[in-house]
């Protein structure tokens, strides 16, 4: 008998994975192509379209064929992309840049001109992006000012996902999702925010129109459908954003279900059935379809922190463990499990690469506080750890004060093979925290919305069954005490020093 499956692809920030998967959620087979991010001065980052949606098309290719050697039959193929991408297009479907992703902050200086002004806050109000360089909002307006001319050819504004379905189909379409991270995007009424726009210097004709993350795509040309070894009738579901499908993937979509990610960077994330938006501009509101909003803040100091601080205080045990094919991060839990939760009372601000969420202040500095002569190496270890989950934790925090409690914790990424530092997380937050086997992430929550557009789920909660919980942590509540006092000196730091980092920034 034939089996099934449906196919998600991940458009990533540094490659493009393809994961087929059954419809139990097994991963069945998976590729993945690489390419470079473009950085040749200060703030830059940018990749070339055409690069990513070759990687689409190869990984995609060697799927689907290896799908048809074993009489697999795909039902469909889903998307996800990371957000905040920015392609000019011209009026014969042309881009005339690279894409420029998230991590260009060349427009660091439009951004705190909008962050600023009346109109900024109330865009925020409504579009539930915070200004920041990584958004496209702040792009647009330093494209604008810095390259006129190749502002003024461009038809259409547009994003990677949107460029690749462009390729493949003929027609700019961008999901709710993914609109929703532009700083564009009236997360209220589904429609383009004027004063955004305004602000941009564009008009709605010049960006893709907005379709529902379950809209779906038919016709590939023969060509096409030849290269990637599928049936021209295949439906392509748009999909959403990486970071709501990671949600979707963890099943963390009820009210005060969070997801915790922590690899490079870190997020958090929680779910609900309604968009919302903070005051102080600490979160960001997303939507993932049109019952189910993601709300989190994304920390740019996670597991970099602790790369930073093995490479410039242990980098003699990090040779040697290398030379003897052994974990350098197993010594380091061990040496950070020596000491005492609190760390002695030393403290670690994670700004190492600036922040985002829950500050969003590009010049902001790391620091230790309350170093005396009794701490050693490993209480500096731990202090790093300690550190990086205050910071996650401040973000849950401006969460729960703007959605409502956070009951339970979903974690993954590259911290999750530490015991150590997710018991860390249990105790600093008070909650439980279980841990995932979550097969590929985004490309799983794709899959999972794909199944849902194309009727082979009934709802979205549906695939709970899909989702393994490998463990669970619980929180020791004496450390949790001793958490609260350091976590309590911790959150008054950043307010203190601001305006000493705004002064090192300028130096």
């Amino acid at each position: 008998m034939q089996q099934n499956s449906i196919i998600g692809v991940d458009i990533g920030t540094t490659s493009t994975k393809t994961v087929a998967f059954s419809l139990q959620g097994e991963v069945l087979f998976h590729q993945v192509v690489e390419y470079p991010i473009i950085s040749r001065e200060p703030g830059q980052a940018e990749q070339e379209p055409e690069q990513v949606y070759q990687a689409v098309r190869s990984t995609l290719r060697t799927v689907s064929a290896w799908l048809s050697e074993h009489n697999v039959k795909p039902l469909g193929v889903s998307f996800s992309s990371a957000m905040h991408s920015l392609i000019l297009m011209d009026a014969v479907g042309e881009p005339i840049s690279r894409c420029f992703i998230w991590a260009d902050t060349r427009s660091r200086v439009c951004a705190e001109s909008i962050k600023n002004s009346a109109v900024g806050h109330k865009i925020y109000l409504q579009t539930g992006t915070p200004v920041h360089p990584m958004s496209p909002l702040p792009k647009l307006c330093w494209l604008r000012q810095e390259q006129p001319e190749l502002f003024k050819r461009a038809a259409k504004f547009i994003g990677i996902k949107e460029y690749v379905l462009f390729r493949l189909f003929g027609k700019y379409k961008v999901d709710y999702s993914v609109a929703s991270a532009m700083g564009l995007f009236n997360i209220f009424e589904f429609v383009w925010h004027k004063d955004a726009l305004e602000v941009a210097g564009i008009n709605p004709e010049q960006l893709p129109e907005p379709v529902a993350p379950t809209y779906t795509f038919r016709g590939l040309s023969e060509t096409d459908a030849d290269f990637l070894q599928l049936d021209a009738a295949t439906p392509f579901v748009v999909g959403a954003s990486d970071g709501c499908l990671a949600n979707l993937a963890s099943h963390a979509v009820r009210p005060g279900e969070a997801v915790v990610t922590i690899g490079t960077s870190g997020a958090v994330r929680v779910m609900a059935n309604q968009p919302a938006t903070d005051i102080q501009e600490r979160v960001f509101s997303y939507i993932l379809n049109e019952n189910h909003f993601v709300l989190g803040g994304a920390v740019n100091n996670g597991g970099v922190a602790l790369r930073w601080f093995r490479d410039a205080f242990y980098a003699a045990e990090s040779v040697e463990a290398l030379a003897k094919d052994q974990d350098i991060y197993e010594l380091l839990n061990d040496v950070a499990e020596s000491v005492a939760p609190g760390a002695g009372g030393l403290l670690f601000l994670p700004y190492l690469l600036g922040e985002r969420a829950p500050v969003w202040d590009g010049a902001a500095r790391a620091c230790f506080i309350g170093a005396t002569f009794s701490h050693t190496r490993a209480h500096f270890l731990r202090a790093v750890m300690e550190g990086v989950i205050f910071g996650v934790n401040s973000v849950v925090q401006a969460l729960e004060q703007t959605v409502g409690p956070v009951t339970n914790i979903y974690a993954n990424g590259g911290f999750a093979f530490s015991e150590l530092w997710v018991q860390m997380l249990s105790d600093v937050t008070g909650k439980q925290v279980r841990l995932t086997e979550t097969p590929e992430g985004s490309a799983f929550g794709a899959a999972i919305l794909g199944m849902y557009a194309l009727k082979l789920l009934p709802s979205l909660e549906a695939a709970e069954e899909m989702i393994r919980i490998s463990r669970t942590f619980k929180p020791n509540m004496a450390n949790h005490q001793v958490y609260a006092k350091s976590y309590a000196v911790y959150e008054q730091l950043y307010p203190k020093l601001k305006d000493s980092f705004e002064q090192l920034a300028k130096a």
